[in-house]
């Protein structure tokens, strides 16, 4: 198995695809809300009826939490977040430094990492202890309603939770602000954004190109929430990638290119963290690290 702490996620992010196949069967084509309408409670579904029982699919191909994962690394702080409507939302911090116990030293910046939707936190934190080990902050939070974190799984319910999560952040004394989405993690991020959020660098890894044609509200579709200028942001598509294909991502790639997006499209590349081999895993992450770092 390439990644043994997270043999249990490569197995189950096949559900993607299922789990699009059934959208575009079942889902209705015309939107059933959107976010310009009347005021809703933040936990109601804007893409339908079937948004709930696709979120439960997701959330359970994702697993359980275990705190076990974590607790052999270096400086991990256990997180809890509180939203403006009172949800808990729990994650790990990797404390920027080398060893521990030690005098702290203010961090060069932090690394928010928002992960697929079928990952928890858990799963994929000891990924990024090299920018711990560099001088960064690294934040992962379960999203709401999954592993640790409470509430009901609903996107425009995840899209304010991020947002407030990088409002927090971006209030800290951080120099350095970097972001890396992958996946649904790309469609919450770009959601999420604000044209008064400064962050440093920006990197949205294998997400699609449109919500819309699976019935939720044209108003999410990542490529409708593009910055206008797109000079701080990688966008990663691999060629071999089955879950979010290369068709599905061609669109936001060219329209963030024509923004000044550097993209790449790697023919070896598959759904991040379902490489192939640890080879090109491991290749993937350090592209992912040049960029954040140069």
């Amino acid at each position: 198995m390439v990644y043994p702490t997270l043999g249990i996620v490569i197995r189950n992010m096949g559900w993607n695809k299922y789990v699009m196949a059934l959208l575009l069967c079942l889902v209705p084509s015309t939107a059933v809300a959107a976010k310009s309408a009347m005021p809703m409670k933040l936990e109601q579904s804007v893409c339908g009826i079937k948004e709930p029982f696709y979120f439960w699919l997701w959330s359970t191909a994702a697993g359980r939490p275990n705190s076990k994962r974590v607790s052999g690394l270096e400086g991990v702080v256990d997180l809890s977040f509180t939203t403006q409507d009172g949800r808990t939302l729990r994650g790990y911090k990797l404390r920027a430094g080398k060893t521990f116990p030690k005098q702290m030293e203010p961090a060069k910046g932090f690394l928010l990492v928002m992960q697929g939707n079928a990952m928890l936190a858990d799963q994929i934190l000891g990924e990024y202890r090299a920018y711990a080990h560099l001088g960064y902050d690294v934040y992962i939070y379960d999203y709401r309603g999954y592993g640790r974190s409470n509430g009901k799984r609903r996107l425009k319910a995840i899209v304010n939770d991020i947002k407030e999560i990088m409002t927090s952040l971006l209030a800290q004394s951080y120099e350095k602000r970097l972001v890396y989405a992958m996946s649904l993690g790309g469609v919450f991020l770009l959601n999420a954004l604000d044209p008064d959020m400064r962050l440093s660098k920006i990197i949205i890894d294998s997400t699609p190109s449109r919500l819309s044609d699976y019935g939720c509200p044209i108003e999410y579709d990542p490529i409708e929430n593009l910055p206008d200028d797109c000079s701080n942001i990688l966008l990663i598509r691999g060629q071999q990638d089955n879950v979010v294909t290369p068709a599905m991502s061609q669109d936001l790639a060219r329209e963030a290119e024509n923004r000044n997006a550097i993209v790449i499209s790697d023919p070896k590349l598959s759904h991040p963290f379902m490489d192939t081999n640890a080879i090109i895993h491991r290749r993937r992450m350090q592209e992912i690290q040049r960029y954040l770092l140069q």
